[in-house]
């Protein structure tokens, strides 16, 4: 039995077109290197060949999981979030309190999570540690470095 996945509309669309995209650009240059490299001669000694094949077997393979995993696939709706308590799609403010730093993230699934956007995945280990968690309430998170001690600020459904 697959893993349910929880994503925003956006990710689905984004999820959606790399599958479209590799179904028909990825497949169209795979087969056009493959015929390329049929017509250099004998199969049995044609790296090209081996190569190209290799690579379609790949493409193949990534195009089944991305499918498997769209097929399971729970799209949430962030006009619907309790923000009662941290859960998915939320955004949190925290303030680390051994320095006094505040943050904001949004929790989401694995495959949308990016830093850089300020969105965490829930299954990381400060993600783990906010799910659940209400305004004023205090979530440790272990880290490499010890023990980490977070104060719930905010909980939104849409970024300030």
């Amino acid at each position: 039995m697959s893993q349910i996945t929880y994503l925003t509309q956006e990710g689905y669309d984004r999820l959606k077109g790399e599958l479209e995209e590799m179904k028909t650009t990825g497949r169209k240059e795979i087969s056009m290197a493959i015929a390329e490299a049929r017509e250099k001669g004998d199969l049995s000694e044609n790296a090209e060949y081996d190569a190209a094949k290799d690579a379609q077997g790949m493409l193949e393979m990534k195009i089944n999981e991305l499918e498997k995993s769209l097929a399971n696939v729970r799209i949430l709706d962030e006009s619907q979030l309790d923000t009662s308590k941290v859960v998915l799609l939320a955004y949190v403010t925290i303030a680390n309190q051994s320095n006094g730093r505040e943050m904001t993230y949004q929790l989401v699934s694995e495959s949308e999570a990016d830093l850089k956007l300020k969105k965490i995945s829930a299954s990381s280990p400060i993600g783990q540690g906010l799910l659940g968690k209400a305004v004023g309430d205090t979530a440790l998170v272990e880290t490499p470095a010890g023990q980490v001690s977070f104060l719930i600020k905010d909980i939104a459904a849409k970024s300030k």
